[in-house]
């Protein structure tokens, strides 16, 4: 897809411009987000993609808008793994819920704009070295692997770690361990001090980078435009800070998540690699973006079917399920009394 620099220029424009409505509307003032509120954002922000993916099918960009789509799909898939650190990160240091949305929000447009340099760079790449698409897909089948044997393990409950950048930033700038409000910086005793706010920011930020890893060589695995590359990251991040409060009491029914991601990772590693003996003059089957796309919809599908299934099965609940059980609990203990 031939892309010019206006076209380029109105996309930013226009995203900027939907990420200003997004915190004018419904982020400016602190506050707890309802299931409700995260609902409608969730879905505005999903009818937004799938316009823009039409948008381009309308233009007559067949082939672009499949891309888009898969592109799309994978990294929402991908992004709900992130949700999880974003628990951890939040418990860590203590985040007030009426001001964790503003968190996400500031944390999820510091990891778009990093995610934009790491683009950069793999299409820079991808466009001078065709043999880099065998190193991606070697990668992308070693960490599905990876994620099968992490899936397996029976290990304790996870505990987020502060990066190097984070560590670092904490030795070098003065700091308070108090909120104040969604200050970034409060002055005390003449002091200058950055407060929690800003940290848990850089946090969520940074710790996109180790997600972008892996999702940024699946993603060019479906399509080498950095346009779509970047569209569709743009939409899918956008939408995350809603989708944390909408499926966050659900997190830990998808249990059979890791093993989705595995296979989706796993399959588009295959396609690199597949794609990269093609390039190289090999004659190896191609798998086209259609297949690619109803596989990816396929294993969600059924990832989330399983999980659901197997977590009704093993009893699990979510917060506000186990909220209301304790509560009726107390309840029938008093009338007993």
């Amino acid at each position: 897809m031939d892309v010019s620099f206006a076209v380029w220029a109105m996309t930013i424009v226009g995203l900027c411009a939907l990420i200003a409505v997004d915190f004018f509307v419904g982020g400016r003032k602190p506050h707890e987000v309802s299931i409700k509120e995260a609902g409608i954002w969730t879905s505005v922000w999903i009818a937004l993609a799938v316009a823009f993916g039409l948008g381009l099918l309308a233009l007559g960009e067949t082939q672009a808008s499949g891309e888009f789509f898969a592109g799309f799909v994978t990294e929402k898939s991908l992004s709900v793994d992130n949700l999880f650190v974003f628990v951890l990160i939040m418990a860590k240091f203590a985040v007030p819920t009426i001001y964790q949305q503003r968190v996400l929000m500031v944390g999820v447009l510091i990891a778009l704009v990093l995610r934009a340099g790491f683009i950069a760079a793999g299409a820079a790449i991808v466009s001078t070295f065709s043999w880099v698409f065998f190193i991606f897909g070697g990668f992308l089948i070693w960490t599905a692997w990876k994620l099968i044997q992490e899936a397996r393990a029976d290990e304790e409950e996870e505990a987020y770690e502060e990066n190097r950048f984070l560590k670092l930033v904490e030795r070098r700038v003065p700091s308070t361990d108090k909120y104040h409000g969604t200050k970034l910086f409060i002055r005390e005793n003449g002091v200058r001090l950055m407060t929690p706010m800003l940290i848990v920011m850089l946090a969520i930020g940074t710790t996109d980078v180790l997600f972008a890893l892996d999702s940024i060589p699946a993603i060019f695995g479906l399509t080498q435009d950095p346009y779509i590359v970047f569209t569709a990251n743009a939409f899918a991040l956008m939408g995350l800070r809603q989708l944390y409060f909408l499926i966050g009491g659900l997190l830990k029914k998808l249990v059979h998540l890791s093993y989705g991601l595995s296979v989706i990772l796993g399959f588009i590693g295959v396609k690199l690699v597949l794609h990269a003996l093609h390039e190289a003059g090999v004659h190896v089957p191609v798998i086209s973006i259609p297949v690619s796309l109803g596989v990816i919809c396929a294993v969600l599908v059924v990832t989330t079917v399983t999980s659901l299934y197997a977590s009704k099965k093993l009893g699990v609940e979510t917060p506000e399920q186990a909220e209301a059980a304790a509560k009726d609990a107390q309840e029938s203990d008093d009338v007993k009394r």
